[in-house]
């Protein structure tokens, strides 16, 4: 009977750590599900299946738990949106001044700027992306 109690505190362990994301709650939820084990294969007293849960929690919290974490924390960043655009090549469709021009960055056309102020680039010019400002894409030609 004690298996079912040791199961459910398991399960509130693992929904308790969704909303906080530190690992912690899953490594007792980790002894919890021991401990349940050991009462459904044999049914020892109740300290025993405490032990079982403490070892194997304390287990988990030192040895998987660093590594856990290691792996969630160095995982390599995925450039999105505008971010992914700075640093490509593009190429000048219109005329680029300082205030206006345009810009074929992959497929899609945007306005754009030099980054230099007195620089003009003509169209068929390969140029780099330096930021994105808004909706304009701030270009320099290497």
């Amino acid at each position: 009977m004690s298996a079912l109690l040791w199961l459910a505190a398991a399960i509130v362990l693992v929904v308790a750590e969704m909303f906080g994301g530190e690992l912690v709650l899953l490594m007792l939820a980790g002894g919890a599900f021991a401990a349940a084990g050991v009462d459904f294969v044999w049914e020892p007293p109740l300290w025993v299946e405490g032990l079982v849960f403490a070892v194997v929690s304390v287990l988990l919290l030192v040895a998987v738990r660093p590594v856990a974490k290691r792996h969630m924390l160095n995982r390599p960043a995925v450039l999105m949106n505008t971010e992914a655009l700075e640093g490509r090549a593009a190429i000048v469709t219109e005329k680029v001044d300082q205030h206006d021009g345009r810009v074929k960055i992959g497929g899609d056309i945007w306005s754009a700027r030099t980054m230099d102020p007195a620089e003009v680039i003509e169209p068929g010019t390969h140029v780099t992306v330096v930021q994105i400002d808004g909706a304009t894409a701030v270009v320099w030609r290497p």
